[in-house]
């Protein structure tokens, strides 16, 4: 092992870096990303007078310019050698646009240049770029078949939307409180309505892949990990479009109910075991209450026929993820509105309070109290089952607003199952 800055690198790593700062070996580099490129390319050229322009060797030179003008570190010649690239590439599209209309080879020409480029500041990240520019290249079949045949129309609008609101609208919005009592977070409002769609996605796609009765079951447990009031709200607008899918998507919604737990086990040993330690009996009694109703669940779907499971239909809809959205940012209002007008009126009722929002939150801050000393490990037990009860208030609003009454009725046995294993866990912890 080598010291590299202030982290140990492995020496092979660093004898790695060494060489590749080699100016000669940057252009070998620079000369093997077009090769690779250019025999993927060579093997779509065809032969004839009709062949395309562009094979191995061109996109060999193209990444030798590229790589030059990088060398000579003069920003003039690789403008002109990248616009000399698009003047060639058009001549030759123009003669073959009638048999071939596609632009890849001519773009993928750009491409090179400009990654023959990047060579001579970071090598390895241009010769990672060139292994998926060629993947690409190569996979052109298989996403031509994924989209034409996998795809509806309307899937395929619906992840333009998706990727629309997550990679361009959710990093523009305010990252800033705003409104009464500092409520309201304009990005976190909007991460909110890109984690409903993410989530109704990933389970589209596992009841597509793996069928109701265990699609929406595993989705429902993943997800659980990542929102399991997220999960909810997605689980409830699935039943309400489709109600044979009710008892499957109760049961994913109660299913991330157990992630839930699991993670609130996860979180209290990594903050504190002692507290962690007593907790145990309240949250193993809740986790197995949640999985005994998942599974009376899981039972009731598997004997109700679905007939069309695998149809093609909407991934998200984009309206329930937002009356999700407003829905949590009403209660997080309301909790401000409470805090600000009462203060921390005792932990309990503190613990309430922040645990409508985040009951992981609630678990953390009061083991931190444990940790600095300050309260004992039993003495926490009451207020963080009292925030996970909470939490769980707040996810029976949210399968009340956003999924269909019958839905939320279902799943509300579950929720009070949920919550007296819990209190029968503090019960059985006194002795």
């Amino acid at each position: 092992m080598l010291a590299y800055g202030n982290q140990w690198r492995p020496r092979g790593h660093c004898i790695l870096v060494s060489v590749l700062n080699q100016s000669s070996i940057r252009l070998a580099v620079a000369i093997s990303i077009g090769l690779l490129i250019g025999s993927e390319r060579e093997r779509r050229k065809g032969s004839g007078p009709k062949r395309g322009a562009a094979g191995v060797r061109t996109f060999a030179l193209a990444a030798f310019a590229g790589a030059l003008s990088g060398y000579l570190q003069s920003e003039i010649l690789l403008v002109t050698v990248a616009a000399g690239s698009v003047l060639l590439s058009a001549l030759a599209y123009k003669r073959t646009a009638v048999t071939d209309p596609g632009l890849t080879t001519e773009f993928a020409v750009l491409v090179t240049v400009l990654l023959g480029a990047l060579t001579m500041r970071d090598p390895l990240l241009a010769a990672s770029l060139g292994v998926i520019t060629t993947i690409l290249l190569a996979s052109r079949n298989f996403l031509h078949s994924t989209l034409k045949n996998l795809l509806s129309e309307q899937e395929a609008h619906d992840a333009l939307v998706f990727l629309a609101t997550a990679l361009v609208i959710l990093p523009l919005a305010p990252d800033h409180e705003i409104g009464p009592f500092g409520a309201f977070n304009p990005r976190k409002i909007l991460g909110l309505v890109v984690l409903v769609m993410a989530m109704s996605s990933a389970s589209y796609i596992a009841l597509r892949a793996f069928g109701s009765r265990l699609g929406l079951a595993l989705a429902g447990f993943v997800s659980g990990f990542i929102s399991a009031t997220a999960t909810i709200g997605t689980m409830g607008q699935r039943a309400k479009r489709d109600p044979a899918l009710q008892s499957a998507a109760t049961s994913a919604a109660v299913l991330a109910n157990v992630a839930t737990v699991l993670e609130m086990v996860i979180v209290l040993l990594v903050t504190n075991v002692n507290t962690c330690r007593v907790l145990a009996k309240p949250m193993f009694l809740s986790g197995i209450a949640a999985v005994a109703y998942a599974a009376i669940l899981l039972i009731r779907a598997s004997k109700t026929p679905v007939t069309h499971e695998a149809t093609p239909g909407r991934a998200f809809d984009l309206k329930l993820a937002v009356s999700f959205a407003a829905t949590v940012s009403g209660i997080l209002f309301v909790c401000a509105f409470l805090n600000r007008t009462y203060g921390n009126r005792g932990l309990v009722l503190g613990a309430a309070l922040s645990g409508l929002a985040d009951t992981h939150a609630t678990a953390i801050s009061i083991a931190s109290l444990v940790s600095a000393g300050r309260l004992t490990p039993q003495a926490a037990v009451v207020p963080v089952v009292v925030g996970f009860s909470a939490n769980t208030l707040t996810k029976a609003v949210v399968a009340f607003t956003v999924g269909s009454t019958r839905f939320a009725l279902q799943l509300l046995p579950g929720f009070i199952a949920l919550i007296l294993a819990a209190f029968l866990g503090v019960w059985w912890s006194s002795f």
